[in-house]
């Protein structure tokens, strides 16, 4: 069983920027991950399962929905808060992280802020302690980049609609006990429809052969003709801004925990150059090896530093979707590389299932692409500093 040896990374004493509530809940969800999540996940990332027993654990760690107000069964914590939490699950697994975060930022954030005070009531306590899962459908197999493209679309029938359409690469989707998903309404608006599992006509196989999220459940959406009550459609969601709004929620959660991913490579890269005897003494002697650890920790650094100034945006109401854009980008960018200088550091040992590295190389090979791809969120920071659209 993996031993779990992690200290975190503070070149820059950031702990000094962060209050006692902040530090308290970081401290809760490492030792939870130390005692849940590192010492079995790499046998379920061998076996390609998901751990479902910890879903009740990050219920318990209030990971699901943490922003979420305390009357809907949230925590009511800031975003700095909910940043570090992704930063620790994601340190763990990207696909643990990933679990917490379509929870949160995809289905419930999105119940909260368009849907009716009925749906808020119905699902958002038993979401947010694991009872009911959620998954986000937006993305088809012909629509990735381009969602305004969806072929997913709902036809009026009385007091219900019939939805028709298919998503894909839709993570939580096996297991979901709901499905949010967004589809063209009569008029060719986008909307946002609750589609709850035992729906005649509503399913979610599963995807299989992936060599990225091993440990995570991914799947497709399949409706044909399910028949929906109106009431499950959120009222206050019209167009893709609505969407859009909760890539921006996921993508800042993604900024955080992609540098959780790179900080565990970075310490498991550091204990090994102090441990490993090459030439008569560690190789964390050696020029080229401080070179990659150097680095590293400076990449590090500054997206910490980069992440903790968008989370006082963000608790300010202040942070645009173009600042998200850029620290999710840059996260992505920084751990995958540091994953892969990490992995030369440990040579062959660095693809052993003995260490996490190889594992959060390959998970961070889908974090680059999902929510926003690393070319589309260049586009957007471009888009937004010269004022020109170079997506048509």
């Amino acid at each position: 069983m993996h031993q779990d040896l992690f200290q975190s990374p503070d070149y820059y004493q950031l702990d000094e920027l962060l209050t006692e509530e902040h530090k308290l809940v970081r401290t809760s969800v490492r030792e939870w991950v130390k005692k849940a999540v590192t010492p079995v996940i790499d046998d379920y990332c061998q076996r390609a399962a998901f751990p479902n027993h910890i879903l009740q654990g990050l219920g318990e760690q209030g990971c699901f929905g943490p922003t979420i107000p305390v009357e809907y069964g949230g925590g009511g914590l800031d975003y700095i808060s909910y940043g570090l939490m992704m930063q620790e699950l994601e340190r763990g697994d990207s696909g643990v992280r990933s679990t917490a975060s379509v929870q949160g930022s995809l289905v419930m954030h999105p119940i909260f802020t368009y849907g009716s005070e009925e749906q808020k009531s119905r699902f958002l306590p038993k979401m947010a302690t694991g009872e009911i899962m959620g998954c986000f459908g937006l993305t088809e197999p012909d629509f990735g980049s381009n969602p305004a493209g969806m072929l997913t679309y709902f036809d009026d029938d009385g007091d219900h609609i019939l939805l028709n359409g298919s998503k894909m690469w839709i993570s939580n989707a096996p297991f979901a006990d709901i499905a949010l998903v967004w589809a063209k309404d009569p008029e060719g608006r986008v909307r946002g429809v609750i589609v709850e599992r035992g729906m005649e006509g509503f399913t979610t196989p599963e995807t299989h052969n992936k060599w990225s999220l091993r440990a995570s459940a991914t799947g497709e959406l399949v409706m044909d003709n399910v028949r929906i009550p109106k009431t499950n459609i959120l009222p206050e969601a019209f167009g893709l801004k609505a969407p859009l709004s909760c890539l921006s929620s996921a993508r800042y959660g993604i900024a955080w925990g992609a540098i959780g991913a790179a900080m565990d490579c970075y310490d498991t890269a550091l204990r090994y150059s102090r441990e490993r005897v090459q030439f008569g003494r560690p190789i964390g002697g050696f020029q080229l090896i401080q070179k990659k650890l150097a680095e590293m920790i400076t990449e590090i650094t500054k997206a910490q530093l980069l992440n903790w100034r968008l989370g006082v945006l963000r608790n300010n109401n202040t942070a645009t979707p173009e600042q998200i854009s850029m620290a999710k980008r840059n996260a992505c960018e920084t751990a995958t590389h540091i994953a892969r200088e990490a992995r030369q550091i440990l040579g062959a040992m660095g693809i052993s299932g003995e260490y996490p590295i190889m594992r959060h190389m390959m998970n961070l090979e889908s974090v680059l692409t999902y929510e926003g791809t690393h070319e589309i969120h260049l586009l957007i920071t471009g888009m937004d500093i010269t004022g020109q659209n170079a997506f048509s």
